[in-house]
């Protein structure tokens, strides 16, 4: 048998080995935000939305950061925090600036947990299709109360496409590897803490 013809296994690109890894936590995040029926009613929308403020404000410094680093030089990435706060400025409400719970985010100089939870944060947009139309029962849209889950003008798929073409073409050193999906888990649970604070309070 020519060993050449043999067909071998393709390693998996970075993006998707944080997946599989990270499942198990993606999975318990969306069973725990969907069982506080966020989209039950305004008042537990609005609980939604400043958890998702008090998330995107903790990646601030990452987001500001990927312009001035050459490294990152081909992520194209939306920062949704204003939009989250126009969304509760449409609802009559104010970000809660004054929320006690700490968010233990990495500063870009630790890249490779903070590439983890650009991932987290990066692919909630995928998500965010199913959550658009449970806004909308609420009478809320892209225009209003619900722009943070509004599609990337090029769509979602080629969106995330792009995000992970990136994250996969990143040169990092082998030890780094395992720090990223560290940081990915780090994110999904410091979400599913801010879902707790702000749903179990009420």
């Amino acid at each position: 048998m020519d060993l050449d013809t043999l067909e071998m296994p393709v390693a998996l690109g970075r993006s998707k080995r944080i997946k599989q890894a990270t499942s198990a936590a993606h999975d318990r995040l969306d069973q725990t935000i969907m069982g506080y029926e966020p989209f039950a009613d305004l008042a537990r929308y609005r609980l939604f939305l400043q958890m998702q403020y008090r998330f995107q404000g903790g990646l601030q410094p990452i987001y500001e950061g990927i312009p001035r680093d050459p490294r990152l030089s081909t992520f194209q990435c939306i920062y949704r925090l204003s939009l989250i706060e126009q969304d509760l400025a449409d609802l009559g409400a104010r970000p809660d600036h004054h929320a006690t719970l700490p968010l233990a985010s990495p500063a870009l100089s630790d890249l490779p947990r903070a590439l983890g939870w650009l991932y987290v944060a990066e692919g909630s947009n995928l998500g965010a299709a199913f959550l658009l139309k449970e806004a909308a029962s609420l009478g809320l849209t892209p225009a209003f109360g619900a722009r943070h889950l509004a599609a990337p003008s090029e769509g979602r798929g080629a969106y995330w496409r792009n995000f992970t073409a990136a994250l996969d073409a990143l040169d990092l050193p082998q030890a780094d590897e395992d720090l990223v999906i560290d940081g990915a888990r780090e994110a999904f649970t410091s979400v599913r803490s801010l879902v707790e604070h702000y749903f179990g309070r009420n």
